[in-house]
């Protein structure tokens, strides 16, 4: 098919590569402006737009696209479907009919669950033991499409929200080759997602950072891993902002909420329902992630000190 291709993050690359490996003629790329990258501020184009040159394929990067005539930009490409993977902006209705199959998307949800901006951290900070990809035909609404093709997929205990992500958009990529297929062909049925609300995945934030140990164990650990790599759970030892990059949980059990209770060459911390946590990698403010024994062989933390005080 001829595709108009919507993107503008990592998350979105392995889906462009896949219709192109697939056969599929992308016939243009519309990806978000490049921006400021760095401490240097240099400005640096998306994901998309990177692996779409090195295609050869055309790329348009409109400031705006509501209330403008994008729709007939594209009706020129006389594309046959427009796929639309985390392009970052909301798109009139003009604009998802400007194809002769409408407008797909491919959201790391199984909706209607997780509809939003953020479903794979979420579905981490949640704690729950399953996730996965929709491909849905897009309406006006935000992520309530008919949806065409789900697949599923466990998320490890220990599994972080930026290891899920790698995964999911290779997921993604591949439902998404095969959701083509079945339009093609004519054989997608559309499955109507149901009103109810089942909650929003709003975006994540800075302030979503600091950890409370009077939360429960299961808690504080899907904490950190919901937060990997951006913006990273947060807590204080001795006053001093250290971030936290990977737990796991352990059998000590005791202590109070935020207290360690262990230091020997293992930094073992008690949570709110008395199960304890182990810290494997952290990060004191200023200085590069390393281990739990790294960090002891250079700082003394005392049994009971109790951290985010």
């Amino acid at each position: 098919m001829h595709v108009v291709f919507m993107g503008t993050p990592d998350f979105a690359v392995p889906c462009l590569k896949a219709l192109v490996d697939a056969g599929h003629e992308v016939v243009c790329v519309v990806s978000q402006p490049d921006k400021p990258v760095g401490r240097k501020q240099i400005l640096t184009p998306p994901p998309v737009k990177a692996e779409a040159q090195k295609l050869g394929i055309e790329v348009l990067q409109p400031e705006r696209i509501k209330n403008t005539d994008f729709d007939e930009v594209l009706k020129a490409y006389n594309a046959d479907i427009n796929v639309v993977v985390a392009y970052g902006k909301i798109l009139p209705k003009a604009v998802l009919e400007s194809a002769k199959y409408g407008s797909v998307n491919v959201h790391a949800s199984l909706l209607p669950k997780y509809r939003g901006a953020a479903p794979i951290q979420w579905a981490v900070l949640n704690g729950d033991s399953e996730t996965g990809v929709s491909i849905m035909k897009m309406d006006e609404g935000l992520d309530t499409g008919d949806v065409i093709l789900i697949k599923k997929t466990d998320i490890g205990e220990n599994e972080t929200s930026a290891q899920l992500f790698d995964r999911l958009s290779e997921i993604g990529a591949k439902a998404l080759v095969e959701a083509l297929s079945l339009i093609e062909k004519g054989e997608a049925t559309y499955t109507p997602q149901p009103e109810s609300d089942f909650g929003y995945a709003k975006m994540i934030s800075r302030e979503m950072s600091e950890i409370d140990f009077s939360k429960s164990a299961f808690e504080v650990h899907n904490k950190v891993r919901g937060l990997q790599t951006w913006p990273v759970a947060v807590t204080t030892i001795e006053g001093r902002s250290i971030k936290i990059h990977k737990t796991v949980h352990c059998v000590f059990k005791g202590g109070k909420a935020g207290e360690i209770v262990d230091n020997n060459k293992r930094l073992i911390v008690s949570c709110g329902d008395g199960k304890c946590l182990e810290i494997l990698e952290l990060q004191p403010e200023g200085k590069k992630r390393m281990d739990a024994k790294a960090y002891l062989s250079g700082n003394k933390i005392e049994i009971g000190t109790i951290l985010g005080e």
